[in-house]
């Protein structure tokens, strides 16, 4: 496949065990830029060594982060995905032929994105279809959310592929850790909007996300995996509620 006229924006830290297989995953891309975060693993020379550019700046929360390497992009089309994450063959196809025939109309595309636990890819829980925009024209919207960022369209509207991204999930360590690091980013977000706490809002979040995971989204059909998901599905809610109030409580002190 020839180059395809589109820029790549990832962002990393850390991130040494899943880029050398994300950056071969978008090979097609004419373009890819990788903003880093001050990874002290090898995730830097991986990149360099692969031939993307790597821009290392301070941490600015998940939107800005990718916001400044949309910035950054010489292409009209940008393609967003994380460290953790890959485009299949069939994608990288169909991300060439929606860039080489563009639509008037439809300024940004979500992508099916298929989650891979332990090897073992996951329909129940609420991670199936779990649509993502991902590739947008990059002068008809920004990125807004310190964390569980999203693409905010200023104009045209959003197109839904069928095509797939590959997200790989590592092990329960690694999903617990994204429940930490997500749940105080969520956390410090809700009381800067001046959000107020009270006790039930954990347990209630939190056990509301963990029966809607496991029951209605059948998480119960995957067995240990399934439960461990639902349970951190939930224990990110109520931890993100359980750290507001804490917060909340030091700062009247």
């Amino acid at each position: 496949m020839n180059k395809v006229p589109v820029s790549v924006v990832i962002i990393t830290k850390n991130e040494e065990k899943n880029i050398e297989r994300c950056l071969k995953s978008v090979s097609f891309a004419e373009e890819v830029i990788v903003i880093d975060s001050g990874s002290t693993d090898r995730t830097v020379e991986i990149v360099k060594a692969l031939g993307a550019k790597v821009f290392v700046e301070e941490w600015k929360g998940f939107g800005p982060q990718k916001q400044s390497g949309v910035e950054k992009a010489k292409n009209r089309w940008v393609l967003s995905i994380d460290a953790d994450e890959r485009i299949p063959e069939e994608t990288a196809r169909v991300i060439a032929e929606v860039v080489k025939n563009p639509s008037s109309e439809v300024t940004a595309y979500s992508f099916c994105r298929k989650n891979i636990f332990r090897g073992r890819w996951i329909r129940g829980c609420g991670w199936w279809p779990d649509r993502v925009v991902r590739l947008f024209d990059k002068s008809a919207g920004h990125f807004e959310g310190e964390v569980h960022e999203k693409w905010v369209l200023e104009k045209g509207r959003v197109g839904h592929l069928s095509a797939v991204i590959e997200h790989y999930h590592r092990d329960f360590t690694n999903i617990l850790q994204k429940v930490n690091t997500y749940s105080t980013i969520s956390a410090r977000e809700l009381y800067r909007r001046g959000i107020k706490p009270a006790w039930w809002k954990p347990f209630f979040h939190g056990g509301w996300r963990f029966f809607y995971s496991y029951i209605i989204k059948k998480g119960f059909l995957y067995g240990m995996d399934g439960f461990v998901i639902s349970l951190c599905n939930g224990l990110g809610r109520f931890f993100k509620y359980a750290k507001l109030w804490e917060i909340t409580r030091a700062s009247q002190k």
